[in-house]
């Protein structure tokens, strides 16, 4: 009979391989590469999802690692944009590509009607051969062929026909610029040609990984692909199975951390849109349903979120103001004394982190 795990051993397996039990020693790439990728909507999120899990991480280490090329910030997953290295955006992408059919839709897809979309993404490479270009420039620059169309939904065409990476600085920390975009195999040159595609097998090992143990809809949640089920039923024998506490099949790998759930987790702030909420069908390993609108709100945004005890207890922002820059926490039950000074501690050091302002004054507020 298979092996019973509860949420809280789900909990500390997936905080083990998200590094979030303790801060670990590794390189960006590395880093990245064990995670998964790292969803990268703002720019400034990434960067405070690896200083939760990095020992001494530094800024510039990340940007460092968008100039070189060796992370790239891209469309992948979900369709939605991640920073991945270079070699995994490569190799996953191709996989990826329906994903991104199915994601041009509603209003694009309407303003697309009966136009000639190979047509459209042949002129969009070669308008993107001529050198990078921002999405404005690259719809209006279509725009000139089929005047009766809107220049944002051309653009959009492209983006989901054409892997295009999002040049630095637009993706590092405090930019907000527009971003200018580049084919992949362009940005990354022939070191692009060594890379072959990666498998929907290969996927799931990779998730496995970074969540696991999860089951077949947590992987399609994760990664916005469909026909998981024969990909595990070609990898059962090299697979571990479990049972959740719902009679929920759980697959992993037979040799990846599945710590005691009774391993202690300190306090963390996790950054916005982090992985770590958004890899699940099933978020209740980390976040529980009567809190969820708490940190998925009507508008899109994902909150930075208190960790306690492994579980999302909370959330954070920063506020500034008249040279002080405070740390504002919501709990969302009431914490003990030490899990508050815990906390407050943990958001002055992501304080000093995140902030530069020479004499700025750092304070923390408890809602």
């Amino acid at each position: 009979m298979p092996v019973v795990l509860s949420q809280r051993a789900l909990n500390r397996a997936t905080l083990a391989r998200q590094m979030l039990l303790e801060r670990r020693k590794a390189t960006v790439v590395q880093a990245i590469e064990k995670l998964a990728g790292l969803q990268a909507q703002a720019p400034n999120p990434p960067y405070i999802g690896l200083w939760s899990r990095l020992e001494g991480f530094r800024r510039e280490q990340l940007t460092d690692a968008l100039k070189k090329r060796r992370i790239v910030r891209m469309s992948t997953l979900r369709a939605t944009l991640h920073l991945m290295a270079a070699s995994d955006a490569l190799a996953w992408r191709p996989l990826l590509e329906p994903v991104h059919q199915r994601g041009l839709s509603g209003e694009h897809s309407r303003a697309l009607e009966g136009i000639d979309r190979a047509a459209v993404v042949k002129a969009g490479k070669a308008l993107l051969d001529e050198g990078p270009l921002t999405g404005t420039e690259l719809g209006q620059g279509l725009a000139a062929h089929w005047k009766d169309r809107a220049p944002a939904s051309l653009a959009a065409l492209i983006r989901n026909n054409v892997p295009l990476v999002h040049l630095p600085p637009a993706g590092s920390w405090g930019s907000h610029q527009n971003a200018r975009l580049q084919p992949i195999g362009q940005w990354l040159g022939e070191s692009a040609a060594d890379v072959a595609p990666a498998t929907q097998d290969d996927l799931l090992l990779r998730y496995l990984a970074a969540f696991g143990p999860a089951t077949l809809a947590d992987a399609g949640a994760w990664s916005g692909l469909t026909g998981w089920k024969a990909v595990a039923e070609r990898l059962r024998p090299q697979l571990r199975v479990f049972i959740g506490e719902e009679g929920q099949e759980l697959f992993d790998l037979p040799r990846a951390p599945r710590p005691d759930p009774d391993t202690p987790a300190p306090p963390r702030l996790v950054a916005e849109w982090d992985n770590l909420l958004l890899s699940h069908a099933d978020r209740s390993r980390v976040l529980s349903e009567a809190h969820r609108a708490r940190v998925f709100t009507v508008n899109g945004i994902v909150r930075g979120t208190v960790l306690l005890d492994g579980f999302v207890a909370g959330t954070w922002k920063i506020e500034r103001a008249k040279n002080t820059a405070t740390a504002v926490l919501e709990p969302f039950t009431s914490w003990s004394r030490s899990d508050r000074l815990g906390v407050q501690e943990e958001a002055m050091r992501l304080l000093a982190f995140a902030t530069d302002g020479e004499g700025e004054r750092h304070d923390v507020r408890v809602l």
